[in-house]
């Protein structure tokens, strides 16, 4: 009998390389949102990404190496961080805050509490509110490049201005064709990684389903407008933070009571920063805010044993 034990990191999946195939497979469900930020915002989008996702590798690698531990480059995560941090940001940041944002992630975020499957919170996410807090420009919504202008307000900015005068139409707003972050605005190419990760049955589907529904219902409640909830919905980070970091296995409850609660807690605390806050977005503060209560909907959502306490 072996009688040896091997204690790893979840998740905890039969097959022989389950992590690296899950970052895969995100990796893959996120082309069509890089390559419509390059379409939509130029060269300055591939930039941004190249220049996250290599940072995210460099600093990963660094680390290790420093501190003498094993080289997980190969997994992939720091690749799936890079590229969902660069897709969180504005073509109007310069490409060392990028480095500075990116480094941030990997080695205070997840290096230093253990790498993959130990970080207490989303890397990427961590990545960029340490990026808007610290930097004024990451905030800002550039307009893509087939739109004659250098900057404009993100749609957000607009509705939470209390007019929707100038908002784009639901289709520019489905295909890209307004200000904000250079992945966040294409939701045709979010729902089509969105479909390849069901299909692969990498998350599940209804996780992104209560997220984005929440977000809207409140909407619809406190405006009593259709058409206002639908803006609300398709502007901001919503379906990008919803189907891409609000699913993420590490930092969200291991039960599936506790990541449908997860859902529903970062849909209200969505509404709650866009509706009574000085700050439009909320996608990103709202989920790194319950990556921190995942312990606790853990604990309540967990079964308890039948006669147990």
């Amino acid at each position: 009998m072996n009688e040896n034990l091997i204690s790893s990191a979840p998740p905890h999946i039969h097959t022989k390389d389950s992590s690296r195939r899950i970052m895969l497979d995100v990796v893959l469900a996120l082309v069509p949102a890089c390559i419509a930020s390059v379409i939509l915002y130029g060269l300055k989008a591939l930039l941004i990404l190249l220049v996250c996702v290599g940072s995210c590798v460099l600093a990963e690698a660094c680390f290790n190496a420093l501190t003498k531990k094993d080289q997980t480059i190969g997994d992939l995560s720091a690749v799936v961080t890079g590229v969902l941090l660069g897709l969180n940001l504005s073509t109007n940041a310069a490409l060392w805050q990028c480095v500075i944002g990116s480094v941030f992630a990997i080695v205070f975020v997840k290096c230093m509490f253990g790498g993959l499957g130990h970080n207490f919170a989303n890397p990427a996410i961590s990545g960029r509110v340490f990026m808007l807090i610290a930097f004024s420009s990451v905030a800002g919504g550039a307009a893509p490049a087939m739109i004659d202008a250098v900057s404009s307000a993100t749609p957000l900015q607009t509705l939470a201005s209390g007019t929707a005068a100038g908002l784009p139409s639901f289709g520019q707003m489905f295909l890209g064709m307004r200000g904000g972050a250079i992945g966040e605005g294409c939701i045709l190419a979010l729902l089509l990684g969105y479909a390849y990760l069901v299909l692969r049955r990498v998350v599940k589907w209804y996780l992104p389903v209560i997220f984005i529904g929440t977000v809207f219902a409140l909407c619809l409640f406190s405006s009593g407008s259709f058409t206002h909830a639908l803006y609300e919905i398709l502007a901001g980070g919503l379906f990008l933070g919803a189907i891409f970091m609000a699913t993420d296995y590490v930092t969200t409850p291991i039960t599936a009571r506790g990541r449908m609660l997860f859902a529903l807690g970062c849909g209200v605390l969505t509404f709650l920063i866009r509706r009574f806050t000085a700050y439009p977005e909320g996608v990103s503060f709202s989920i790194l805010a319950m990556n921190l209560l995942s312990p606790w909907l853990e604990n309540i959502s967990a079964k308890k044993p039948l006669g147990g306490a």
